[in-house]
């Protein structure tokens, strides 16, 4: 099943100690606003379009996620019936326990996965996700495929109507899959010194899978103060944070965001109705990027 495609994605995690109404209300979602007035704090209880948190209840980079609670997404889910949930296995999925019991069996792959599945049910109080995404290629090409055909029985449930890997830069893993079934979502780091990622864009515009890209700002710093950039966001009047996420968006590339700032919000979203005029500093970055 092919989901609307949406030109940004803003995500955010629950981070611990937070008491603001973008926290309290959206902990560990991800949520795709549909036009300019969707900011942070607003997005669930106005026009949020999709939401989407990891099962994990483990910190990360001193981010602790918990689950929503139900009065929260029931609220969402009345005020916003078209609205998307998204998910991912957690990081830790197909690695031994750190301290595992030696009359204890081993839990295999597909037990992991199955189970985190359920918990991301139970925390937002769904019985379907509308994305499921594998977090990252486990440590042998066997061990993906067994992840992968987990995913895969789960999405011939119905209860997960598309799924994808997260943190996979190799196109051979995504053809070994699609072997099994197409990848239908990728989300990678998408920066200057990963040459932007530029085969597995290619492999996604080519295939029809959704690239979902994250450090689009952040991981670029050389290139948001370049004179190419600068010059294409005064010729469109716009921030060069704007044009690069528009140069993504041109390119097949849906820019993931998580700013905490109203005004850089409205910004980005903004940047999906810009025009980039044609220029000789557009074609450099089209090089530049994509060779």
């Amino acid at each position: 099943m092919l989901l609307m495609a949406f030109p940004v994605i803003y995500g955010t995690a629950w981070r611990e100690g937070e008491q603001d109404s973008r926290t309290s209300c959206c902990c560990s979602l991800e949520r795709f606003p549909r036009n300019r007035h969707s900011l942070p704090t607003k997005t669930l209880s106005r026009r949020s379009r999709r939401r989407s948190t990891p099962d994990s209840s483990k910190p990360t980079r001193n981010k602790t996620r918990r689950p929503l609670p139900a009065n929260k997404v029931r609220t969402a889910a009345l005020q916003l019936p078209d609205s998307q949930l998204r998910s991912g296995t957690p990081q830790s999925a197909g690695t031994p326990p750190p301290n595992p019991s030696p009359t204890t069996p081993p839990t295999s792959i597909t037990t992991q996965i199955t189970t985190s599945f359920a918990k991301s049910l139970s925390n937002l109080h769904t019985t379907y996700l509308d994305s499921y995404i594998l977090h990252s290629p486990l440590p042998t090409l066997e061990q993906t495929i067994e992840a992968w055909e987990a995913l895969c029985a789960l999405q011939d449930t119905g209860k997960a109507r598309q799924i994808g890997v997260s943190n996979t830069y190799d196109v051979q893993i995504l053809e070994a899959l699609a072997a099994i079934r197409p990848v239908q979502v990728v989300q990678n780091r998408w920066y200057e010194r990963a040459s932007w990622d530029r085969d597995v864009c290619r492999y996604c515009k080519e295939h029809g899978i959704q690239y979902q890209s994250f450090w689009t700002l952040s991981g670029s710093p050389k290139l948001l103060s370049s004179p190419d950039l600068t010059a294409v966001a005064q010729n469109a009047g716009c921030t060069a944070p704007q044009a690069l996420f528009k140069f993504a968006m041109l390119g097949g590339v849906t820019p993931l965001c998580g700013t905490t700032n109203e005004t850089h919000m409205s910004e980005v979203v903004a940047a999906s109705s810009l025009d980039l005029p044609a220029s000789t500093q557009l074609d450099n970055l089209s090089k530049l990027i994509w060779g």
